[in-house]
């Protein structure tokens, strides 16, 4: 057989069923990014069309202009600070809640201890409660622990949340055991092997879920409207919804301060995308 034969046959076969595959996922991107295509081309449209047009895509360049963003960056708008206060919110909330819902995590799916199974289906059924019932117990707290109007109080309540325990633990349940008791062996201490041989390996675990939290945390809305009274201390979500007043309803501005919101986000996803498809497979193989 020729080299030019073996070349051909080793090429992937282009099936109906892949090319159908693939059709569908071209579709289905298009109806995601739609959505956003849209609402970018209105962040640069006057108040009065969009009322008057509403969100479309059409794109006339005789009314777009950058007026909304410089409004937005240049105006009576607080919009730098809220930005700054939901950057620093999120960054110390993932930081926080990947830290302990991986030890968390790690003690569930390597260690035996007394009671571990009803403990860990504790934390499956407070996955089941919504945020709506615990809300006001929570708040009660909080008001005892003198945190309301702090960022505190945002990030303390939320930083052992059960969803991001149950991944770390059915991801680290992959992991062999024998790694630890090699560790032993050599003279590492408990922790010595969490940080120098599990944590290491935990890395695309971490890229999946701090999007994951991440992404709540920016777009936390309800929790930090009960908490937060002072202006200086709003996050994007918040500051963002005062542009919509009884007195006036600045939709243009609004449009492109969530344009510029959506940012952050997706260029952490579209980097650290390959580590999320790879934690969120490895976390879902084994239970």
């Amino acid at each position: 057989m020729s080299k030019k034969q073996k070349e051909m046959t080793n090429k992937p076969k282009i099936t109906v069923s892949t090319i159908g595959l693939l059709i569908f996922f071209i579709v289905l991107a298009i109806i995601v990014l739609f959505p956003i295509f849209c609402i970018t081309l209105a962040a640069f449209r006057p108040s009065k069309d969009l009322m008057r047009f509403g969100l479309n895509v059409e794109i006339d360049l005789a009314v777009m202009s950058f007026n909304n963003f410089i409004f937005l960056f240049t105006g009576e708008n607080s919009y730098f600070m809220w930005f700054r206060n939901s950057l620093f919110i999120t960054a110390v909330q993932a930081a926080l809640t990947l830290i302990v819902s991986a030890v968390v995590g790690y003690g569930f799916a390597m260690y035996d201890f007394k009671y571990k199974n009803q403990i860990f289906m504790c934390v499956i059924l407070i996955m089941m409660i919504p945020m709506e019932i615990i809300m006001l117990p929570l708040y009660q707290q909080i008001v005892g622990m003198k945190l309301i109007d702090t960022i505190w109080g945002i990030i303390l309540p939320f930083i052992a949340s059960p969803a991001p325990i149950f991944f770390f633990r059915q991801y680290l349940s992959g992991i062999p055991k024998e790694l630890m008791e090699a560790g032993r062996i050599d003279g590492c201490s408990e922790y010595g092997i969490f940080g120098r041989i599990i944590l290491p390996l935990m890395a695309p675990s971490f890229a999946a879920m701090g999007i994951f939290v991440g992404m709540n945390s920016w777009n936390g809305f309800l929790w930090p409207l009960i908490v937060l009274r002072s202006q200086e201390k709003f996050t994007l979500p918040i500051g963002l919804a005062t542009l919509i007043t009884p007195y006036g309803n600045n939709y243009d501005v609004l449009i492109a301060g969530s344009v510029i919101a959506i940012l952050p986000i997706l260029v952490v996803f579209l980097f650290f995308q390959q580590y999320f498809i790879e934690g969120m497979t490895a976390g879902g193989v084994k239970g």
